[in-house]
């Protein structure tokens, strides 16, 4: 490579008054994508009832839309980035109501496995054209950290909203229309992006990296595969190996071969940023902590407390409120004065707070007194943290790398919430499953050692993600060195990149 150096001119054009409206409609379809993540976990246990699930198979439910979803971001970027944002949204938002509808008419696992994996591609493609269609529409700092608000709200809550959504579908209605109901969602945001959106026109002339689509994803596809086959299998299990292995040795592949590609699929100058590096790793640590919470709260609420499905979604609420507040009256109003790490690093602090308080539950826990502190700290800590991470990481990008910038965002949420489901919940089994054989003395004393052994495991489990919580918010401090937006350039300016 040459020391030449070029850029995109910034394209300046007058504020489009209907961008409010456009971002709307942006965050109702990242709304659907997030939602889908975690809805159908409460209808789990009614659909493997219905279609004959297997205790070995019903994984895939889960696992097939984060395999498909994680491992094809990157794709889905660099798709957004070369036939145009605005396109790619409205395919995005079509095809993932047409295998929605697929999925909740399914007769069979296979049929459910398979139309839940068309999901995950789907929004592979969805997720990054609106990430960079809100990124390219709003580039004043002042109007970008109310947007970015909004969007990170929904981003940190949407999962709780799932749980509750996912409750209400299925103790009122069915299982089905966990699924179902992402067809009017997904009509109304088709409407709204054909009335109000608009792009910039599409990179023309250019390819896609094939080769690189192949390495990256298939990197991805096969740690992510590899985590979740870790639960059942065991971490030691030659399968669990052989696809760790495998995972890493095509990253490392697909890093040489970006350097090499004529149009490759990531181009390294955008992770090389320090700031936006910090931004990615801050969220997947984060990610993890806050999935494998989500997963032993919803359990411990209705395994031990005996919560309903709906019950124990509307107990997610008040964290999902501290989300709205820290993001949307917190952050969105101190960023344009202080740097992201100064909200990151408290927001992760928080965070971790709330994971400890959660570490002293016991079978007789009263939610009012020792599970809601530690859901509204943790709220406020997620939305002290996403707001800052979704703004910095996008911003100062090239608009023709928006689109795989927004998608390596979302990647790192994606195998954040795959490691830390699968991570998690394997400390959490094992050391349940010790403690009840060390303290299991005779038969009377079964089911009461057996309760408080799970609990004994989810809390060792949150111990450990309260620690890495804690280590997001380290990387945040140490990497994270961006100024404040109104002291740095401006949004839609683009970093300068290197020419061969």
């Amino acid at each position: 490579m040459s020391g030449t150096w070029t850029a995109e001119p910034a394209a300046p054009a007058a504020a489009d008054p209907r961008r409010w409206w456009g971002l709307m409609v942006i965050a109702l379809a990242q709304l659907m994508v997030v939602l889908d993540a975690t809805i159908v976990n409460l209808a789990l246990p009614s659909a493997q009832r219905d279609l004959g699930m297997t205790d070995a198979n019903r994984q895939w439910v889960i696992t097939a839309y984060t395999l498909a979803f994680g491992g094809l971001l990157l794709l889905g970027g660099r798709i957004a980035d070369l036939v145009g944002r605005r396109r790619t949204f409205v395919v995005g938002l079509v095809g993932f109501a047409a295998v929605s509808a697929i999925g909740g008419a399914a007769t069979t696992p296979a049929m459910l496995f398979g139309a839940r994996a068309l999901q995950g591609v789907f929004a592979a493609v969805l997720a990054p054209s609106a990430l960079s269609l809100l990124a390219t529409t709003f580039t004043d700092p002042k109007e970008r950290g109310k947007a970015f608000g909004i969007y990170g709200t929904l981003a940190g809550s949407g999962a709780a909203v799932g749980f509750v959504v996912g409750g209400v579908l299925t103790e009122y209605l069915n299982w089905r229309w966990c699924l179902y109901v992402n067809i009017p969602i997904a009509v109304a945001a088709v409407t709204g992006a054909l009335v109000l959106l608009r792009d910039r026109p599409a990179r023309t002339g250019a390819r896609l990296d094939v080769p690189g689509a192949f390495l990256g994803c298939g990197g991805l596809a096969a740690l992510v595969y590899g985590f979740g086959e870790a639960q059942p299998r065991g971490w030691t299990d030659p399968l669990v190996l052989a696809l760790f292995a495998a995972g890493v040795a095509l990253l490392v592949v697909f890093v040489w071969w970006q350097t090499r590609a004529p149009s490759p699929l990531l181009p390294l100058h955008v992770i090389r940023d320090r700031n936006r590096a910090g931004c990615f790793l801050t969220m997947m640590l984060a990610v993890i902590g806050m999935f494998g919470m989500f997963l032993f709260m919803t359990y411990y609420l209705q395994t031990i407390l005996g919560y309903s499905p709906v019950r124990t979604g509307l107990a997610f609420l008040p964290m999902t409120a501290s989300i709205l507040i820290g993001s949307t009256q917190v952050s969105a109003r101190l960023l344009r004065h202080v740097g992201p790490r100064t909200l990151m690093v408290p927001g992760m602090l928080l965070a971790s707070g709330g994971m400890v308080i959660l570490t002293g539950m016991t079978v007789d826990s009263e939610y009012v007194s020792d599970i809601l502190p530690a859901l509204i700290l943790m709220g406020l800590g997620m939305g002290l943290t996403f707001m800052p991470v979704f703004s910095t990481a996008t911003a100062g990008v090239a608009p023709r790398d928006s689109g795989v910038t927004s998608a390596t965002v979302n990647t790192s949420q994606q195998v954040g919430a795959s490691i830390g489901t699968a991570l998690l919940n394997t400390v959490a089994t094992s050391t349940g499953a010790s403690y009840i054989t060390s303290h299991l003395t005779g038969p009377s004393q079964r089911e009461s050692v057996v309760r408080e052994g799970i609990v004994h495991g989810y809390t060792v489990a949150i111990g450990l993600a309260a620690g890495i919580m804690l280590l997001a918010g380290l990387i945040a401090g140490l990497m994270v060195t961006a100024k404040a937006p109104k002291h740095s350039a401006p949004a839609d300016r683009p970093v300068p990149e290197p020419v061969a």
